[in-house]
């Protein structure tokens, strides 16, 4: 690998990416940047996990207003579940072993959906189960919201 290659990660990424695919595309495997090629690609797959717990903690908040605020439920909390389920259905057919992470995020994306759900219903914290009471299949699902019914709240 040539000096400037690295160097050029530094002060032009749109550069130096571009070089690092003309090297993997001709085969010119000295010519790579082998370091900061891992670094990006671990960088990448740390994205999309993060992407899919996001999308995750806002389909959680809405399945628990949905469940928790009958009174205040709306198309748009409807709408958000929906995106949040085509994402990661996106997601998971680009990188299927995404899909086997889900049970691993939920815990704390659920953790993340109380504290909002919280803030934006002004229900306590504690109205809500400490432990998701959804499984993975039914966050996951586009036709699950939870049951109909009454709540003192």
């Amino acid at each position: 690998m040539s000096p400037n290659t690295n160097k050029l990660y530094d002060t032009d990424y749109g550069l130096w990416l571009a070089s690092q695919i003309d090297s993997l595309k001709s085969h010119q495997w000295d010519n790579l940047d082998i370091d900061n090629l891992i670094e990006e690609l671990e960088g990448l797959n740390r994205s999309n996990e993060n992407a899919l717990e996001s999308y995750l903690v806002v389909i959680l908040t809405h399945l628990l207003k949905w469940e928790y605020q009958l009174k205040a439920r709306s198309r748009s909390w409807q709408g958000s579940i929906l995106n949040g389920r085509k994402r990661i259905a996106r997601l998971c057919k680009q990188q299927p072993s995404l899909k086997l992470r889900v049970s691993d995020l939920v815990p704390e994306a659920y953790t993340d959906a109380i504290e909002i759900a919280t803030l934006e219903t002004r229900l306590p914290a504690d109205v809500f189960p400490t432990k998701c009471s959804y499984s993975a299949d039914q966050i996951l699902d586009f036709e699950f919201l939870p049951a109909d019914e009454e709540l003192p709240y």
